[in-house]
């Protein structure tokens, strides 16, 4: 185990006060008692409150790009979300994007599910090394069949697939840079192709 003194070396945070864990039920219980207000820039991320980084353009200017390209091939089987809670088991993250399988009156009453979602996105930059380590972990574990981080510090789209449930992982990884298209495939269905260098 790497002592506090080399730890702090590595710029990582060393808290010595408790920190109390939240399931999903006692967030939303927060949430409806008014004690965390709904448009409180927060995330159940593995049981804990993790503060949303604020957005610059270039991730405004991505994320917008990313939902018109979406939205041009998209079937009426699904439709997509933008920077909305899907409830998962001791999370409840609010990707950039989701497509989710049905039509959005099915979710009148409920926050889309593991199930109900085909694929998220997630679009970095300050928040590059938390998604792709603990957002990655808690999609894996979740079983979301597809996981993609729009990475604008290398230009470049990860794209995760084939999730390993018991091993909080995906068993496949790709990475297409920007001068090369991904073809958007659900179900096996092929929707369209999408250039990379159109989202950045």
């Amino acid at each position: 185990m790497e002592a506090i003194a080399d730890l702090k070396t590595k710029n990582i945070s060393i808290c010595t006060e408790r920190i109390w864990k939240l399931n999903v039920s006692q967030y939303h219980a927060m949430i409806a008692a008014g004690i965390i207000e709904e448009d409180a820039q927060l995330e159940l991320l593995e049981g804990l409150l993790v503060l949303k980084m604020p957005k610059n353009p270039r991730h405004r200017l991505s994320t917008g790009l990313l939902q018109d390209a979406l939205l041009a091939i998209l079937s009426t089987n699904y439709h997509l979300n933008l920077q909305e809670p899907i409830t998962l088991q001791d999370s409840e993250p609010e990707p950039d994007l989701a497509i989710i399988r049905g039509q959005r009156l099915d979710f009148r009453d409920r926050h889309p599910q593991a199930l109900d979602i085909e694929l998220v996105i997630e679009v970095s930059d300050a928040t590059l090394e938390r998604d792709r380590t603990m957002k990655k972990r808690i999609y894996a574990n979740a079983g979301i069949p597809i996981y993609w981080i729009l990475n604008l510090r290398e230009r470049q789209l990860e794209v995760y697939t084939q999730p390993k449930m018991e091993e909080s992982e995906y068993a496949h990884s790709q990475i297409f840079t920007e001068s090369e298209s991904i073809n958007i495939t659900l179900k096996e269905i092929g929707l369209g192709t999408i250039l990379i260098k159109d989202l950045l």
